[in-house]
């Protein structure tokens, strides 16, 4: 080290930074330990070891109370600037710890643009204006790896599971639709039954969830000597409705996607048919902002599946 390097190790604690800021806003050790809430003669042993330990006198006494010296001033301003990033910076933890700021990294698997997760997303950013969501998309595969590794907060996937290490609880349920053009004989019907859908064409995405319907009209079209024609077509989602228009395949989505209409495409409900949606998360993962996301998701889907009830008793009649 250079001879001419001076070193300075000096003890300061923050409560001997807030002493002096009070001290010198109020001109008084007495006022200042008024607002503080300690003994005068804290406020003054205190500030009088400080002066010890730098080298130098903060404040000039007198009867009438206390001024700041020219060393003073200068170190008010940087006690003031300390004090503010401390402050601040315990406030931004506060509120990252209530879950009242932050992010929430949210995978999803269907569409957000209605349905219970439109709403919730919706109802949660109303409420935590400070916390910002982080939408991915990808497959349940993908989604539960990141889970894993903490790079997703929470995934909303199809199926009421969770695998062993993680946490899930069911939320809501989408009924299923059939995508067909409008000149197609079977958008005469209200509803479509599977047996309407025998010796039919479909084509599905080979990005998700497109394997997940293939796997879907598998299971249900296919009998002893019979495989259901699935073709596989390699475009996203709009373009898969633009190619159904077109009338070279029937294709299947969820409830909460037929809120986006395309030109000479129409949806038609598949009978019988509804596919659950739950939430995954890790029950490593001590987010807060999660956690606040979580207890909202319940108090929605309970609120959900008691008016979902009352509409069946009234439809029921007495």
């Amino acid at each position: 080290m250079n001879g001419n390097t001076t070193q300075c190790n000096v003890r300061v604690e923050l409560r001997h930074l807030r002493y002096v800021i009070a001290a010198a806003e109020h001109h008084s050790f007495r006022r200042a330990a008024s607002i503080v809430g300690v003994h005068q003669s804290a406020i003054s042993r205190r500030i009088r070891d400080l002066e010890e330990e730098l080298g130098a006198s903060l404040f000039n006494r007198h009867s009438g109370g206390v001024e700041l010296t020219f060393a003073g001033e200068g170190f008010l301003e940087h006690a003031r600037r300390v004090v503010g990033q401390i402050e601040r910076a315990a406030s931004l933890v506060n509120a990252h710890g209530c879950g009242n700021a932050g992010i929430v990294r949210v995978g999803i698997f269907s569409s957000i643009s209605s349905g219970f997760i439109a709403d919730l997303m919706r109802a949660y950013e109303q409420r935590h204006t400070d916390v910002r969501l982080d939408f991915i998309e990808g497959s349940p595969r993908e989604h539960l790896s990141a889970i894993r590794h903490f790079k997703l907060d929470i995934a909303f996937l199809t199926g009421p599971f969770a695998p062993p290490d993680c946490e899930g609880q069911h939320l809501w349920t989408e009924r299923v639709f059939v995508v067909l053009p409008e000149a197609d004989k079977l958008a005469n019907l209200a509803e479509i039954a599977w047996n309407d859908l025998r010796n039919r064409h479909f084509i599905v995405s080979r990005s998700d969830p497109g394997p997940e319907i293939h796997d879907f009209l598998v299971k249900h079209l296919s009998l002893p000597g019979y495989h259901p024609s699935v073709e596989y077509c390699a475009v996203g989602r709009d373009n898969l409705m633009q190619l159904v228009s077109l009338g070279k395949g029937l294709t299947l989505t969820s409830e909460a996607t037929t809120g986006t209409k395309f030109p000479r495409v129409v949806y038609r409900l598949l009978a019988g048919e509804a596919l659950p949606f739950c939430a995954i998360w890790s029950p490593k993962n001590d987010n807060p902002a999660l956690r606040r996301l979580l207890s909202l998701a319940r108090v929605m889907a309970r609120r959900n599946s008691l008016c979902n009830s009352s509409t069946h008793r009234a439809m029921a009649g007495p």
